[in-house]
């Protein structure tokens, strides 16, 4: 699946959450989303956390 797909879908998930369930759903749908793309691209191993939590002595 392209970008264009996935942006797509994920724009149309929104516009049901904020139709549907108003603005707290529509909040809702896109943490739950953005926290699924994070999870996705650690298990693809396309991120890696060790890179955010690394101390501020190490350069």
């Amino acid at each position: 699946m392209n970008a264009a797909t996935v942006g797509l879908l994920t724009g149309m998930a929104l516009g049901f959450a904020a139709f549907f369930g108003g603005f707290w759903a529509f909040l809702l749908v896109a943490f739950l989303g953005l926290l699924g793309l994070i999870i996705g691209r650690m298990l693809q191993g396309d991120l890696d956390l060790s890179d955010f939590t690394r101390s501020r002595d190490r350069q």
